[in-house]
């Protein structure tokens, strides 16, 4: 589960992020920048339940120099009445997308990451569930109705409330734009750089937790330059 002893949360707009201890003890520049870094994937994927489980090792080691995310491929489809669109695991998967969006909105980052984690744990084929939604929204202390992810995903855990599905639409043009046809595929920096799909393809830096450390390390240096150098 997620690691514990991260010591600060700064909660951005749709994306959260939050920082390590190691953030608290420098000064960094206003003008630092973070790396982005994103997962395309499908909530109820065993190919995402992999990346997202990996990645649960690569957060903590670079906490305070990414911006991560979840974006969701699925295709819009207007015939659909529930969502609006067509998830490949069925509706359930296009629910357990919404509640995961609405609660990387209305969360900070280890709260949602949190939430997305506890979901996993109960098995793919219960992500989307309302009783898991609602369960994991208690073990990953989640006020469902005060804090605003029940108003957008559907106070009853549905995961059909107006405003996740319009942010699941909005999340399925985001990854047709960026051409994220797979889950799960790896973005840093907005660089594919790795893609699970069975087995792991296209990783030309590798696939472990240390490398994928390593390449947002390295994005880090770049976005920044010698700027980093002089804290």
């Amino acid at each position: 589960m997620f690691v514990k002893g991260i010591a600060s949360l700064l909660p951005l707009s749709l994306v959260a992020v939050y920082a390590s201890p190691v953030a608290v003890q420098h000064s960094w520049s206003a003008s630092t920048r973070r790396v982005p870094v994103m997962l395309g994937v499908m909530s109820r994927c065993p190919d995402a339940l992999l990346c997202e489980t990996l990645f649960d090792n690569v957060i903590p080691r670079v906490a305070d120099k990414i911006n991560i995310s979840l974006a969701y491929i699925a295709t819009l489809n207007a015939s659909d009445t529930e969502f609006g669109v067509s998830c490949m695991h069925g509706s359930e998967e296009c629910a357990g997308n919404v509640q995961q969006l609405c609660a990387a909105k209305y969360t900070p980052m280890r709260t949602w990451w949190e939430f997305v984690m506890c979901q996993n744990y109960h098995g793919r084929n219960h992500i989307g569930t309302s009783d898991v939604a609602l369960k994991c929204a208690r073990t990953a202390r989640i006020d469902w109705e005060g804090s605003g992810v029940g108003q957008c995903a559907g106070s009853d855990g549905s995961g059909t409330g107006s405003e996740g599905v319009q942010l699941l639409k909005d999340s399925i043009r985001l990854t047709e734009s960026l051409g994220i046809t797979t889950s799960c595929t790896v973005v840093i920096n907005s660089e594919k750089v790795c893609i699970h799909d069975g087995t792991w393809k296209r990783c030309e830096n590798g696939h472990e937790v240390k490398d994928f450390v390593d390449q947002i390390e390295a994005a880090y240096q770049k976005l920044n330059g010698q700027s980093i150098g002089s804290n």
